[in-house]
């Protein structure tokens, strides 16, 4: 299996968009498994749509609210390109925005 991180943008076999890895690296290593958001162009901008782009310039808007669980060994993954770490924060921001109490 090949070896994933948190800010990986990936595709999904059987899907046509990409998906960015938003699961901390010690919840993948410890469970082998990681959540992800879609990767979608064509899609507005908002406080839970962020517009991202790689640095091999793969670009979209994350979809923050529709997060899923991905278990590698199940689906065929691949790696594409690495979100900078400045925008994987603010991606983490606003998940972290949908769990906290009121």
């Amino acid at each position: 299996m090949q070896d994933f991180s948190q800010g990986d943008i990936i595709k999904i076999n059987g899907f046509r968009s990409s998906f960015l890895i938003v699961s901390k690296n010690a919840f993948i290593r410890a469970v082998n498994m990681f959540h992800v958001c879609p990767l979608l162009s064509g899609v507005q901008e908002g406080p839970l749509h962020i517009h991202v782009a790689g640095v091999d310039e793969t670009e979209g808007v994350v979809i923050v609210e529709q997060i899923k669980l991905i278990d590698p060994a199940a689906r065929s993954c691949k790696r594409i390109d690495r979100l900078p770490y400045g925008m994987l924060m603010n991606i983490s921001d606003a998940l972290q925005g949908i769990f906290e109490y009121d």
